[in-house]
């Protein structure tokens, strides 16, 4: 790619795993992801959790009523899998024109997810539910426990569950969300065409330095937590090598900044003003910025067998300052990168 590009016009993109919230958050981010993106996979762990098709068609309508007055932008909703779901839920997801998939937190794994799964495979029952109706089920891959090292937990879970469950249902249509490891990206790699994966902005250009070296920086905290600069090489090129199977998904987390900046901060960073801006970079950084279009704008939409955009973005290099925060009061949130330089930004942002 000539690296004295100056504009960069793509296929509007998605965002295939996002977090909105709800109430005052919601309605301070919800404009940043509908002005670069057509659709959004959005999470569903709330609280209480999105848990049924019901639950899962009203949070579509607050998204909706949220949204500035001119925006087309498309929340695509999910469930949140419990030991408690019922297979007519599964079914009754898969027949709704609004939910695209249902997402599986570990118990304990990360924000909102105490509500998750503790055994894994007393949920197989329900991913054949899934892997019938080819409904895509989303990953969190992590494991939990105390006895666990943090920087081990994909890894292990890659190890102890994924290669099972692909064993156990091979058309399962799967989703392992936010790679942060070169042995996730092995395993999708090698895995079957029905699975797949999102890499965040944050773990495509920063490695765990960014957290922890010079102190605590907890607007980079997020789970899976950022790994060694060899891991952020292998997502790089992953993301980068035009194979289908690694899309975009910002995994953009909105927390007030007064619980992130806390004794104990919670998980998630806020990359939805940005996105696409800090995924240039990572792309410009690699020498590959005419990959960026497949990863951003096509890759997701074959995955989720929808039809991709037709409108377009334009991307500029034009330096610009990121707000130390958006919204205020209790919703004030500290954006990623807050006071720094971007080198490209959207146009008519």
């Amino acid at each position: 790619m000539d690296a004295s590009l100056t504009r960069l016009t793509l296929t509007r993109p998605d965002d295939w795993h996002l977090h909105v919230r709800s109430g005052s958050l919601l309605k301070s981010v919800i404009a940043h992801s509908a002005r670069q993106f057509a659709r959004a996979i959005v999470m569903p762990n709330l609280k209480p959790p999105v848990t049924t098709v019901a639950q899962a068609l009203q949070y579509r309508e607050e998204i909706l009523s949220a949204l500035p007055a001119e925006s087309n932008f498309q929340p695509l909703m999910t469930l949140y899998l419990t030991a408690d779901t019922p297979p007519t839920q599964i079914q009754q997801a898969a027949e709704s024109e609004h939910v695209y998939a249902i997402k599986l937190y570990p118990a304990g794994a990360t924000t909102n997810s105490a509500a998750g799964v503790g055994d894994i495979r007393a949920v197989y029952p329900l991913f054949e539910t899934m892997q019938r109706y080819q409904l895509p089920l989303l990953i969190h891959g992590e494991v939990t426990g105390e006895q666990y090292d943090i920087f081990d937990r994909e890894k292990l879970f890659v190890d102890n569950h994924l290669s099972e469950i692909v064993r156990q249902f091979p058309e399962l249509r799967l989703v392992v969300e936010h790679l942060t490891t070169a042995d996730a990206v092995q395993f999708v790699s090698a895995a079957g065409p029905n699975v797949a994966a999102t890499i965040t902005p944050q773990h495509l250009l920063y490695n765990r330095n960014a957290l922890l070296a010079g102190g605590i920086r907890p607007h980079y905290y997020c789970l899976p937590v950022l790994k060694r600069e060899q891991h952020r090489q292998t997502l790089l090129a992953a993301a980068t090598s035009g194979n289908p199977k690694f899309f975009l998904g910002t995994d953009s987390a909105p927390h007030p900044t007064h619980l992130k900046e806390n004794a104990c901060g919670c998980a998630g960073c806020y990359s939805a003003h940005a996105a696409l801006e800090l995924y240039a970079e990572a792309f410009e950084q690699a020498r590959a910025l005419d990959k960026l279009e497949g990863f951003a704008s096509f890759y997701g939409a074959d995955f989720y067998r929808l039809p991709r955009n037709t409108d377009r973005i334009t991307l500029q290099k034009q330096t610009w300052t990121v707000p130390d925060r958006y919204g205020e009061g209790e919703a004030s949130i500290t954006p990623l990168r807050a006071g720094e330089q971007l080198t490209w930004q959207l146009e008519n942002a």
